[in-house]
């Protein structure tokens, strides 16, 4: 799909106040798109790959601070024995491939999940574009890959009860915003928006925590056919909403005018 914006769409843009700071995107619907085409289940993560690619840019774009792309789930390891193989080379040929060009656009790169079942390869590589990447500051782009919300908040849950045994923390000091601090997403700000495309209603065990006031844009174009042109229908869309955080829509609309 082109990059160019259709007029009024480019209008509308730049009129938006509210914009997202931090986008996630649960990108389903790639086998389903090689299936109608015909064409084996990798062809539709390589055309996934690519529009990836045109998401990160209209980030770039429109100033969106932080993009998190749900790669591979922990459930994910339950596909075929062959899927999973393909998918793990190509994660592996796009960390070389890439890398360099995230670092020329001055794009952030962070994996969040559990990479211990990863190939030493694929692990140095992970560490080696996190490194190169650290100090860029346009977007960080976060790669969910073996990551599960159940998993994230155990695992968070496990080094809060190991701090509470070793006494250096009392289960009463334990808060929201340290339960925070022990999750992948450490330091990052909460997700705005999640995108899902695909037609499917549901989170699928991504960023369990991070979820509680996110606002949701379900589409029904499969991940491959989802361009720059949809993304930016999605902002006019979050822009249109009105994010209370328990409050009611009064309290919001007298803070809005202070």
């Amino acid at each position: 799909m082109s990059n160019h914006l259709k007029p009024e769409i480019s209008d509308s843009l730049g009129e938006l106040k509210n914009r997202p700071k931090h986008i996630a995107v649960i990108m389903d619907g790639n086998n389903r798109w090689a299936k109608r085409k015909r064409l084996p289940g990798i062809a539709g993560h390589r055309a996934g790959l690519s529009a990836a690619r045109s998401i990160v840019e209209a980030c770039g774009r429109h100033g969106i601070e932080v993009l998190t792309l749900f790669a591979f789930s922990s459930e994910n390891w339950r596909r075929p024995e062959e899927e999973v193989s393909a998918l793990m080379e190509l994660f592996l040929r796009a960390l070389k491939r890439e890398t360099k060009r995230l670092h020329k656009n001055h794009i952030r790169l962070k994996v969040i999940g559990d990479r211990s079942a990863f190939s030493p390869s694929l692990q140095k590589h992970i560490a080696d574009a996190e490194a190169l990447t650290a100090e860029n500051a346009k977007v960080t782009l976060v790669i969910a890959a073996n990551y599960g919300g159940q998993w994230d908040m155990l695992n968070a849950c496990q080094q809060l009860a190991e701090k509470v045994k070793a006494g250096t923390l009392q289960a009463s000091e334990i808060s929201t915003e340290l339960v925070e601090q022990h999750l992948q997403t450490e330091g990052l700000p909460l997700p705005d928006l999640c995108i899902r495309t695909g037609g499917v209603h549901r989170i699928s065990n991504f960023m369990l925590w991070q979820f509680a006031y996110t606002e949701f844009y379900y589409t029904k174009t499969l991940w491959p056919d989802f361009g720059p042109e949809e993304f930016e229908q999605a902002l006019i869309d979050f822009a249109g909403r009105e994010r209370r955080f328990g409050r009611t829509s009064e309290q919001v609309e007298a803070q809005d005018q202070c």
